[in-house]
């Protein structure tokens, strides 16, 4: 028998309809480009979302049609996640941060039709619009008296020009099908060429329930919430669709991202909430320690991309007083699978032992299942203590890469994550190490992110990265990379020493190894491929 509701698609323009309607004029606030801080509401980018969407009508762009955006986190990019997907375009976002070479790889698999670019992106744009065959048009995110004249361009348009064509134009959003695609966004591409995450308006719809959830983000119409992530990044979380949802604030950072920029925008604006990665906020500590500056309105954080070190945890709530939720997800994943809020049990423990919880990366949101196997497909038990590789399944996870043309990842139905976890009685994960990261010496399994974890907690350490160097003996044995803190000393006898009664004596690193950085990926995430690159002459000291 079927039910007798209301079949209403799950469609991304729903949300900033609803954002229009109810939260109309809740502020869209961003650090521009051109150097000011723009105000916008929930309003306005309706509005404008719908005169992109009557814009690429214009230019015959038809439903299905890739828009590519290579910008930062800003009023025009958002206008462009609801006019693009609300219009049954695919929204595209571009990664600035990788290879011009690779961004140019990236663009023509996906054959995008229009690119979206900040002027700042300029020389990104000159070096591959030549591999770019099926772009018809160029639009820079600027006025027109901003437009860039550099004449190794292809033609460029204004993107306020273009839009303020449509002014006073109608339109009504396109119904269809809940699982027509809405946007892409294609993996980091640590080996080989990049991949693509092709997401529905049903899996986003889906993602950002769940986000708003008390258990999860939490969000409401009264916090004033900040991305740090970049929207070009996995959406942003998800937090530009979960914001409108919640009729939140939204504070956008635009180029913006050291830690006095990011400073003094959360204080301008009252931020309550921000989301970013370890990079991000390692910047904001360092820059708000030596000042003695507090927050005056920031509340929680979601701390996500990589293991957060218990150094910056402890820092944000001792130091701070804000929340620390550590996060995991994927791109594959849309990306949120897990997130590390206490449970009532969890409020009776000493401090100490609340941390070792919120050291997991969480627990998962409803919708996603997960399960670890052994080394020969065996599913593991959920003790907290037996790691094995980690699966997800559901309705916001990947099926299959964009244009794959190998077999679908998926085993048995469900997506091997590539990370190595454990799931404790309640749910929580710890991922104790990506599986290709992961350090076998004698038969026993070391995690590099529990190293890297200790080293980052030593006050001379900023950074701290552990990989696995062949021994003739153990098969493998850890070694610490680290990046000092400005005018501070440490050798290494006195790190090694720091590890005493915090890890059993055999998984202690054999070495460590002073560097003035370690290389980080598009994502802020360290490249431990790289760095395995540049010590491939090293060789562990004799003992």
């Amino acid at each position: 028998m079927r039910g007798l509701m209301q079949g209403d698609h799950l469609l991304i323009s729903s949300l900033i309809e609803f954002a229009n309607k109810n939260h109309g004029d809740s502020e869209i606030i961003s650090r521009r480009v051109e150097g000011d801080i723009h105000r916008s509401n929930w309003a306005t980018i309706y509005k404008r979302s719908k005169q992109v969407a009557r814009a690429l009508d214009r230019l015959q762009i038809a439903a299905g049609e890739r828009v590519a955006t290579l910008a930062w986190n800003g009023y025009r990019h958002l206008e462009l996640y609801y006019g693009v997907s609300g219009s049954e375009r695919v929204l595209h976002t571009l990664n600035p941060r990788l290879l011009p070479d690779q961004i140019a790889w990236i663009i023509d698999h996906a054959q995008d039709q229009v690119v979206c670019f900040e002027t700042t992106f300029v020389p990104i744009i000159k070096a591959i619009h030549a591999n770019c065959p099926h772009v018809k048009y160029w639009i820079a995110l600027c006025e027109e008296a901003a437009l860039p004249l550099d004449p190794g361009l292809p033609k460029v348009i204004s993107y306020e020009s273009w839009i303020k064509a449509e002014e006073g134009g109608s339109y009504t959003w396109p119904q269809f099908d809940e699982n027509t695609a809405s946007s892409m966004c294609y993996t980091s591409g640590t080996t080989g060429h990049p991949k693509a995450a092709l997401y529905s308006h049903r899996s986003t719809l889906l993602h950002a329930f769940s986000t708003c959830q008390v258990d999860v983000f939490g969000i409401s119409a009264r916090d004033s919430i900040l991305p740090v992530v970049p929207m070009f990044h996995v959406n942003a979380w998800g937090l530009p669709y979960a914001c409108a949802m919640a009729g939140a604030k939204l504070v956008f950072p635009g180029p913006g991202l050291d830690g006095k920029s990011v400073y003094e925008l959360m204080e301008l604006e009252g931020v309550t909430f921000a989301a970013g990665v370890p990079t991000v906020w390692q910047m904001l500590l360092n820059y708000m320690a030596p000042l003695g500056v507090k927050f005056s309105s920031l509340k929680r954080t979601i701390i996500g991309g990589s293991a957060c070190p218990p150094a910056m945890i402890h820092a944000f709530q001792e130091n701070y007083g804000v929340e620390v939720l550590h996060a995991w997800g994927m791109t594959e994943m849309s990306p949120l699978g897990t997130v590390c809020t206490l449970k009532n049990k969890h409020l009776k423990l000493s401090s100490e032992e609340q941390m070792k919880v919120r050291l997991k990366q969480g627990r998962a949101l409803f919708g996603v299942e997960m399960k670890i196997l052994g080394d020969s497909g065996e599913e593991l038990p959920h003790d907290g203590i037996a790691f094995g590789d980690l699966y997800v399944k559901g309705p916001w996870v990947i099926e299959n890469y964009y244009r794959n043309d190998q077999e679908s990842p998926l085993v048995k139905g469900w997506f091997p994550t590539g990370d190595v976890a454990t799931i404790d009685p309640d749910g929580f994960i710890q991922i104790t190490d990506r599986s290709k990261d992961v350090i076998k010496s004698g038969g026993e399994w070391i995690s590099s992110i529990e190293i890297e974890n200790i080293a980052m907690s030593h006050p001379s350490v900023l950074m701290a990265a552990c990989i696995g160097v062949a021994h003739p003996k153990w098969d493998e044995r850890p070694v610490v990379v680290v990046v000092l803190r400005p005018e501070t000393k440490l050798d290494k006898a006195d790190l090694l020493g720091f590890y005493e009664g915090k890890i059993a004596k055999w998984q202690v690193p054999d070495d460590v190894i002073f560097v003035d950085g370690i290389p980080l990926g598009a994502t802020g995430k360290m490249l431990k491929t790289k760095l395995r690159e540049q010590l491939k002459a090293y060789s562990l000291p004799t003992k």
